[in-house]
């Protein structure tokens, strides 16, 4: 049987991510540790007994975790989920979109490497405090230490979306969610999305991860742009004809992204992959830190 190119680029990419794992663990380690120094834990969440949701039994799960009264409902087996298991939980995603796997110079990580580094950074910094964590759109329960870091990473090299946009996913009232990508996408489809998570009454951040020649076009000259999510290519005579004009609407999209993050009560923060992951993480940390009004 024939196996299809894309098949092929599937699997590739595949072995790629999971070789670079331990490696991306230990550089996360590090970030972590290294912002670690310089902040205090945040106040571990109590426990308590109010009722969330079922949910399907996961592989991770214990016995001890199984709603025999509803699993009997059914031909499958559920797990039973409080309140304090969810609410005051960190959830993160980032896009694992064809335009994050780019960068402008070898020099550079591309933009969906840093993703990773940042949110498997912050996750082992969180744990550092005892709080909980989960992935977004993964179906996982919120959970905590060292050995759970170890674990979304792996269900992160495992898994890989081409939305630019996160997934729809019911989420606990009062929890937080950190969504990291480029944020290219049309500013409707990003609102939307959005929108849809801060209806839950969550708070939340974007972080919006960019490589710096998407900033500034420093290009010039006959310069030809491939599209990575088939948008199609695209030859421009003298690139620097054209860099007033994209720098308008660049800063049109970053003020868009700020008016959708500020009209549902959320942050904004932004990160370049020429600068050093640890500030971006101190920045979302500190700003997982503050308390919450309600």
């Amino acid at each position: 049987m024939a196996v299809s190119s894309t098949a092929v680029q599937t699997k590739q990419r595949a072995e790629h991510l999971a070789s670079r794992f331990p490696p991306l663990l230990v550089a996360a380690d590090r970030v972590a540790m290294t912002v670690a120094q310089g902040v205090h834990g945040r106040r571990r969440v109590g426990q308590g007994e109010a009722f969330w949701q079922f949910r399907r039994y996961q592989p991770h799960d214990g016995a001890d975790q199984i709603d025999w009264r509803q699993t009997a409902k059914s031909d499958l087996v559920y797990v039973r989920e409080t309140e304090w298991e969810a609410s005051e939980s960190v959830w993160l995603w980032r896009d694992t979109s064809a335009s994050m796997r780019w960068r402008s110079s070898t020099k550079l990580s591309e933009k969906a490497e840093r993703a990773d580094l940042l949110t498997i950074a912050l996750m082992a910094l969180l744990v550092r405090g005892g709080e909980l964590i989960a992935l977004l759109g993964e179906g996982g329960r919120p959970t905590t230490g060292r050995v759970a870091v170890t674990r979304l990473a792996q269900v992160m090299s495992e898994t890989k979306s081409e939305a630019g946009v996160p997934p729809e996913a019911r989420l606990p009232r009062h929890a937080q969610v950190v969504l990291m990508g480029d944020f290219l996408s049309p500013l409707p489809e990003v609102a939307t999305a959005v929108r849809r998570i801060a209806a839950q009454d969550v708070k939340g951040y974007l972080v919006q991860i960019l490589d710096p020649a998407e900033e500034t076009l420093p290009f010039n000259g006959r310069t030809r742009f491939e599209g990575l999510e088939a948008e199609g290519d695209m030859l421009v005579p003298r690139v620097e004809a054209v860099r007033s004009d994209y720098h308008s609407i660049y800063a049109a999209h970053v003020a868009g992204l700020h008016d959708i993050a500020r009209q549902v009560g959320w942050t904004f923060l932004s990160h370049r992959t020429d600068h050093p992951p640890e500030t971006a993480v101190l920045a979302l940390y500190q700003a997982l830190a503050k308390p919450s009004y309600r």
